[in-house]
Protein backbone atom coordinates (compact mmCIF):
# COMPACT_ATOMS: atom_id res chain seq x y z
CA UNK A 1 0.00 0.00 0.00
CA UNK A 2 1.47 3.61 -0.72
CA UNK A 3 2.25 5.39 1.85
CA UNK A 4 0.02 8.29 1.71
CA UNK A 5 -3.20 5.67 1.81
CA UNK A 6 -1.20 4.63 4.86
CA UNK A 7 -1.49 7.85 6.54
CA UNK A 8 -4.98 8.25 5.37
CA UNK A 9 -6.20 5.17 7.11
CA UNK A 10 -4.26 5.97 10.34
CA UNK A 11 -6.18 9.43 10.18
CA UNK A 12 -9.01 7.97 9.75
CA UNK A 13 -9.03 5.75 12.57
CA UNK A 14 -7.84 8.55 14.67
CA UNK A 15 -10.76 10.89 13.65
CA UNK A 16 -13.43 7.70 14.38
CA UNK A 17 -11.64 7.21 17.82
CA UNK A 18 -11.97 11.67 18.46
CA UNK A 19 -15.38 11.55 17.34
CA UNK A 20 -16.67 8.28 19.49
CA UNK A 21 -14.70 10.09 22.39
CA UNK A 22 -16.98 13.48 21.71
CA UNK A 23 -20.04 10.84 21.77
CA UNK A 24 -20.75 10.55 18.25
CA UNK A 25 -22.63 7.16 17.60
CA UNK A 26 -20.69 5.47 14.16
CA UNK A 27 -22.83 4.84 11.68
CA UNK A 28 -20.38 4.01 8.34
CA UNK A 29 -16.75 3.96 7.98
CA UNK A 30 -15.27 4.18 4.27
CA UNK A 31 -19.08 4.09 2.92
CA UNK A 32 -19.21 3.83 -1.29
CA UNK A 33 -21.97 3.50 -3.52
CA UNK A 34 -22.36 4.23 -7.16
CA UNK A 35 -19.59 7.17 -7.11
CA UNK A 36 -20.19 8.78 -3.90
CA UNK A 37 -17.53 7.86 -1.09
CA UNK A 38 -17.93 9.35 2.32
CA UNK A 39 -15.16 8.90 5.03
CA UNK A 40 -17.63 8.63 8.00
CA UNK A 41 -21.04 8.45 9.09
CA UNK A 42 -21.70 9.11 12.36
CA UNK A 43 -24.83 10.16 14.53
CA UNK A 44 -24.54 13.34 16.75
CA UNK A 45 -27.77 13.78 19.33
CA UNK A 46 -30.39 14.13 16.77
CA UNK A 47 -27.70 15.06 13.54
CA UNK A 48 -26.92 12.55 10.92
CA UNK A 49 -23.07 13.84 10.24
CA UNK A 50 -20.90 13.03 7.28
CA UNK A 51 -17.18 13.68 8.39
CA UNK A 52 -14.69 14.31 5.80
CA UNK A 53 -10.89 13.23 7.01
CA UNK A 54 -7.94 15.30 5.52
CA UNK A 55 -4.59 13.91 7.12
CA UNK A 56 -1.54 15.00 6.28
CA UNK A 57 2.24 14.12 7.33
CA UNK A 58 3.15 18.21 7.30
CA UNK A 59 1.58 21.86 6.76
CA UNK A 60 3.87 23.15 4.32
CA UNK A 61 1.59 23.37 1.75
CA UNK A 62 -1.43 24.80 4.08
CA UNK A 63 -3.49 22.59 6.36
CA UNK A 64 -5.28 19.81 5.84
CA UNK A 65 -8.67 20.98 5.75
CA UNK A 66 -8.22 23.65 2.64
CA UNK A 67 -8.15 20.06 0.71
CA UNK A 68 -11.56 19.93 1.08
CA UNK A 69 -12.64 22.33 -2.20
CA UNK A 70 -16.11 23.47 -3.27
CA UNK A 71 -16.21 20.63 -6.21
CA UNK A 72 -15.34 18.14 -2.97
CA UNK A 73 -17.85 19.77 -0.83
CA UNK A 74 -20.72 19.73 -3.60
CA UNK A 75 -19.32 16.01 -4.53
CA UNK A 76 -19.64 15.45 -0.33
CA UNK A 77 -23.60 16.85 -0.71
CA UNK A 78 -24.86 14.71 -3.54
CA UNK A 79 -22.95 11.52 -1.70
CA UNK A 80 -24.61 12.38 1.44
CA UNK A 81 -28.07 13.37 -0.34
CA UNK A 82 -28.08 9.68 -1.76
CA UNK A 83 -27.01 8.15 1.77
CA UNK A 84 -30.57 10.23 2.85
CA UNK A 85 -32.76 8.85 0.19
CA UNK A 86 -31.32 5.25 0.10
CA UNK A 87 -31.05 5.10 4.04
CA UNK A 88 -34.64 7.21 4.90
CA UNK A 89 -32.85 9.15 7.38
CA UNK A 90 -34.98 11.59 8.70
CA UNK A 91 -32.63 13.36 10.70
CA UNK A 92 -31.21 17.09 10.51
CA UNK A 93 -27.66 16.88 8.69
CA UNK A 94 -24.33 18.34 8.86
CA UNK A 95 -21.45 18.49 7.32
CA UNK A 96 -18.02 18.22 9.67
CA UNK A 97 -14.42 17.82 8.60
CA UNK A 98 -11.77 16.26 10.38
CA UNK A 99 -8.22 17.57 9.57
CA UNK A 100 -4.80 15.90 10.94
CA UNK A 101 -1.59 16.80 10.78
CA UNK A 102 0.22 13.33 11.50
CA UNK A 103 3.57 12.42 11.70
CA UNK A 104 7.16 11.33 13.96
CA UNK A 105 7.28 14.47 15.61
CA UNK A 106 3.19 15.92 15.64
CA UNK A 107 0.25 14.69 15.92
CA UNK A 108 -2.51 17.22 15.56
CA UNK A 109 -6.37 17.31 15.13
CA UNK A 110 -8.82 19.78 14.15
CA UNK A 111 -12.60 19.42 14.37
CA UNK A 112 -14.37 21.58 11.68
CA UNK A 113 -18.47 21.63 12.74
CA UNK A 114 -20.72 22.50 9.94
CA UNK A 115 -17.29 23.00 8.12
CA UNK A 116 -20.00 23.79 4.85
CA UNK A 117 -23.38 23.14 4.06
CA UNK A 118 -25.96 22.42 1.27
CA UNK A 119 -26.63 25.29 -1.00
CA UNK A 120 -29.61 26.50 -0.68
Amino acid sequence: MAEHNQLGEKGEEMAVKFLQNLGYKLVATNWRERKYEIDIVAIDQEEIVFVEVKTRSTDVFGNPEEAVTLKKQKHLIDGADFYIQENEIDLGCRFDVVSIILNANRKDIKHIKNAFYPEA
